[in-house]
C-alpha cells in the first residue's frame, strides 16, 4: 500500500468530536498499509473569527502580522489532531507549513508555492509515524516569513505535498459527499459526479463551485495528482477528479455542472476613446494594483461621439482599490466616469462535451429566458459558458439550468453535512 495525502476542512474538525472522528479514520487508513500525511484546516470558523478580531484592532492589518495571525488557527487543530491520534495508540507529529517545507513567495495573504522541500515529513514517516501538517501556510523564500496562501488555501497544500512525496492520491474530505453537478445548497437535486475530468473541474472552481480551490486543481492537474473528493461525514465513495477517467467511466458527459458565483462586481469605464491602447492603458491600471479580473465585455463605439463603453468583473473585495487606482488614471487615460455595481452573480455551465454537441448554447439561455432572468454580460470558452445577471436572480437561474439539461437527481436529495458546503 502506497503513501496517500488527505485534508480535512474547518467543518471536519470544527470540535472536539469531529477532530476524534477524523483521527480514527486516519488510523484506519494507517492501519490498512498507508504512509498517511493528513493537511488540516482551522477548526470551523475559527479563521474568520480571527480575521474580525484583527478588523476591530486595526482596520488594515500589516499583512505581515495578519499572515502571523491567521495561521495560529491550523497550528490548534492540527497539535489537538495529533493528539487525538496519539489517544489511539499511533504515533503522530504534527509541522507548520514552513516545518513541513512549504516554501512561497512573499506576497502575504495570498503566497504562491514556489518548492515544496519535504525533508521532516518523509523522516517522520519513515520512523512510521503519521504526519500532520497546517494547512494553508508556509514560509517566504526570500525573508524566511510566514505566509499563507488565501483562503481555501489547504487544498493547495494538500496536493503539492502529494505532489512533492508522489502520493499516490490526494484525499479532500469536506462535509458533501462529493463534487455534485451544482451546490446542493441551492439544487437540493443536484447530482454526485462518479468522476470528473481536472479540465471541467478547474472551469468549475474558478466559475464559483467552493467544494475545491482553483489553485487546488491547476496544480494536480499539472503534476497529474489524482484527488478524490470525499465526505468526513459519511463512508461513501466519493468524486475522483483527475486527468484521466477511473473504474468505469470512459467518456465525458456532455454537462458537468453548473456554478455560480456571487462574489464579484462589475465595474463600467463610461466614454473610453475608442482609439488603440486605451484598453490596454486600463487594464495596465488594473494589473499594476494587483487586481484579477475575470470577464470583459467592450461596446461598439458611438458612430457621432467616437466613445465606447468597457465593462469588466472581479473580486468585491477588489472593486474599491480598482476604482481609486483607475481615477487617479482617468487623465491619463481620457474616460468620462466610472460605474460601480457589487449586486451582480455569474451563472457558468461546464462540460468537455458541449463543444461537439449542437444546440448546447441555445437551450443555456432558453432556460434563463424561461425563468425571466436578464443577462449583462456574457463570456464562453471550448467547455464553459458564463453570464452575468442580477444577485436576485443566481438562485432561480442555476435550479432553470440545472434542469433544463437533466442534471436534476432521481434520488435521495444532496446532503450537505456541516452546513457549509466546503
Amino acid at each position: 500500500m502506497g503513501l496517500v495525502v488527505q485534508k480535512y476542512g474547518g467543518s471536519s474538525v470544527a470540535d472536539a468530536e469531529g477532530i476524534k472522528r477524523v483521527a480514527k479514520r486516519i488510523v484506519d487508513a494507517k492501519k490498512n498499509g498507508h504512509q498517511v500525511v493528513v493537511v488540516v484546516s482551522a477548526m470551523g470558523d475559527t479563521t474568520d473569527e480571527l480575521i474580525d478580531l484583527a478588523g476591530q484592532v486595526s482596520p488594515i492589518p500589516a499583512g505581515r502580522e495578519f499572515d502571523m495571525l491567521l495561521t495560529a488557527g491550523e497550528r490548534i487543530s492540527m497539535a489537538l489532531l495529533a493528539m487525538a491520534i496519539k489517544n489511539l495508540g499511533h504515533e503522530a507529529q504534527s509541522f507548520t507549513g514552513s516545518q513541513a517545507g512549504v516554501i512561497t513567495d512573499s506576497v502575504h495573504n495570498k503566497a504562491r508555492i514556489i518548492d515544496v522541500t519535504p525533508g521532516r515529513i518523509r523522516t517522520a514517516l519513515d520512523e512510521g509515524n503519521i504526519a500532520i501538517v497546517a494547512g494553508f501556510q508556509g514560509v517566504s523564500q526570500d525573508k524566511k516569513d510566514i505566509t499563507t496562501l488565501g483562503r481555501g488555501g489547504s487544498d493547495t497544500t494538500a496536493v503539492a505535498l502529494a505532489a512533492a512525496l508522489e502520493a499516490e492520491v490526494c484525499e479532500i474530505y469536506t462535509d458533501v459527499d462529493g463534487v455534485f453537478t451544482a451546490d446542493p445548497r441551492v439544487v437540493p437535486k443536484a447530482r454526485k459526479l462518479d468522476w470528473i475530468s481536472s479540465g471541467d473541474m478547474l472551469e468549475l472552481a474558478s466559475s464559483g463551485s467552493k467544494v475545491l480551490l482553483h489553485r487546488c486543481v491547476e496544480y494536480a492537474r499539472r503534476y497529474n495528482i489524482p484527488i478524490h473528493v470525499r465526505s468526513s461525514f459519511s463512508g461513501l465513495r466519493g468524486t475522483w477528479v483527475s486527468n484521466e477517467p477511473q473504474g468505469d467511466q470512459v467518456e465525458h458527459a456532455i454537462i458537468s455542472g453548473v456554478a455560480h458565483d456571487v462574489s464579484e462586481a462589475k465595474v463600467t469605464v463610461v466614454g473610453v476613446p475608442d482609439k488603440p491602447g486605451e484598453a490596454a492603458a486600463i487594464f495596465r491600471t488594473i494589473a499594476d494594483a494587483e487586481i484579477n479580473i475575470d470577464m470583459v465585455v467592450q461596446n461598439v463605439s458611438a458612430a457621432t461621439t467616437a466613445l465606447t463603453d468597457i465593462s469588466f468583473t472581479l473580486p468585491k473585495t477588489d472593486g474599491a482599490k480598482a476604482i481609486d487606482a483607475l481615477e487617479k488614471a482617468k487623465s491619463s487615460i481620457g474616460f468620462d466616469s466610472l460605474r460601480y455595481d457589487d449586486q451582480i452573480g455569474k451563472i457558468s455551465l461546464v462540460g468537455a462535451g458541449m463543444k461537439t454537441n449542437p444546440g448546447v448554447t441555445a437551450s443555456f439561455f432558453e432556460a434563463l429566458s424561461d425563468a425571466g432572468v436578464n443577462i449583462e454580460l456574457i463570456s464562453t470558452s471550448e467547455i464553459r459558458i458564463s453570464v452575468v445577471t442580477r444577485a436576485d436572480d443566481v438562485n432561480e437561474a442555476v435550479r432553470a439550468v440545472h434542469t433544463a439539461f437533466g442534471l436534476d437527481s432521481d434520488s435521495d436529495e444532496a446532503v450537505v453535512y456541516g452546513g457549509t458546503g466546503r
